[in-house]
C-alpha cells in the first residue's frame, strides 16, 4: 500500500510539473485526477494542503531557470577589488511583481475558505475549463495582425502588472489556470507572449510562497506524519523535475505556436467533464 501511495504522489507531480506552466490549470487537473486515484493513507486535510505546497517544486524550477534575472545583486570588479552592486533591471521587476501579487493576495487570504468550500468541485472546474478555452482562442483571433506593444520584460508598466494581477486573482476559482489568466491578461494589454509567459513565470513566486506557507501554518507543522512527509517531498521534488520540462517546452512553442492548441484542449476537456459528471449523477 505505501509503494502505491508513493507512486501516485508521482503521478500528481508530474500531473503538476506540467499543468503549473501550461494554460490548462494546474488545480483543475489535480482535482479531477484526485477522483480518479485518491491517497487512502492521508486526512482530508493534509491532501487540501498538498495540493498547494507541491507547487514549491514547481517555483524552483523557475528560480532555478531564471536566476539570472531573478537575483537582484552581482559582483562587479573595480580598481579597489570586488563588489557587489545591486542590478537596477532586477529590483524594477521585482517591484512589478510585488504590485501584480497584491490583487491575489488579498482576496486569497479573505476568500480562501469560502473558494474552498463552495467552487472545489467538477462543475466549476469544467466551466473555466471551457470560458478561458473560449476566451484563449478570441484573443489569439483579435490579436492576429495586430502589432505587440511590449516586447521586452523590461517594458511591462507597473500599471500592466497590477492589471494582469488582476487576472491572476481570477484563478484562484479553479479550473482558471493561473498561468493561464494572467498570460491572457497580458496579451489583452497588448504583451508579446513570451512576455506575457515570462512575466507569469516570475509572478508565481510570491503567489505560491505565499499561498503554501499559509496552508502549511494552518495544516500545523507538527502534525505531519512520516507518510505524509514522505508523499508530499516526493511530489515536489518529481513537479521540480517535470516543470524544468514544461517551462522549456512552453517557450519554445511560442516561438512559432499560438494558444489556440491549449484552448481547445480545455473546451473538449472541459465538455468531457460535464459529460461525465452527469453521466454519473
Amino acid at each position: 500500500m505505501y509503494i502505491i501511495e508513493v507512486l501516485k504522489s508521482i503521478l500528481f507531480g508530474i500531473v503538476e510539473g506540467i499543468t503549473e506552466w501550461l494554460p490548462i490549470s494546474s488545480t483543475g487537473h489535480m482535482i479531477l485526477l484526485e477522483q480518479i486515484c485518491p491517497f487512502k493513507t492521508v486526512s482530508e486535510e493534509f491532501f487540501s494542503m498538498y495540493l498547494v505546497v507541491i507547487q514549491l517544486g514547481a517555483i524552483m524550477a523557475v528560480v532555478l531557470m531564471f536566476w539570472n534575472k531573478l537575483w537582484p545583486f552581482k559582483r562587479v570588479q573595480g580598481e579597489k577589488g570586488s563588489r557587489i552592486v545591486m542590478r537596477k533591471r532586477t529590483i524594477q521587476l521585482w517591484l512589478k511583481v510585488i504590485v501584480g501579487s497584491i490583487p491575489a493576495g488579498v482576496i486569497g487570504i479573505l476568500l480562501d475558505d469560502i473558494l474552498d468550500k463552495y467552487l472545489y468541485n467538477h462543475i466549476t472546474v469544467a466551466i473555466t475549463l471551457i470560458v478561458y478555452g473560449v476566451a484563449f482562442i478570441i484573443v489569439e483571433k483579435i490579436n492576429r495582425g495586430r502589432e505587440v506593444k511590449v516586447s521586452k520584460l523590461k517594458d511591462v508598466s507597473y500599471k500592466d502588472a497590477f492589471c494582469i494581477g488582476l487576472f491572476q486573482a481570477l484563478s484562484l476559482i479553479p479550473g482558471t489556470s493561473r498561468s493561464g489568466s494572467t498570460i491572457l491578461g497580458g496579451m489583452i494589454l497588448g504583451n508579446s507572449r513570451r512576455v506575457s509567459s515570462e512575466f507569469t513565470f516570475f509572478l508565481a513566486v510570491p503567489a505560491m510562497l505565499g499561498a503554501s506557507l499559509i496552508k502549511i501554518l494552518d495544516f500545523g507543522l507538527t502534525s505531519f506524519t512520516v507518510t505524509e512527509l514522505v508523499l508530499l517531498l516526493d511530489g515536489m521534488i518529481t513537479a521540480f523535475a517535470v516543470s524544468m520540462l514544461a517551462i522549456r517546452f512552453l517557450m519554445n512553442y511560442i516561438k512559432k505556436h499560438n494558444f489556440n492548441a491549449f484552448g481547445i484542449y480545455r473546451i473538449v476537456l472541459g465538455a468531457i467533464v460535464l459529460t461525465a459528471y452527469f453521466v454519473t449523477k
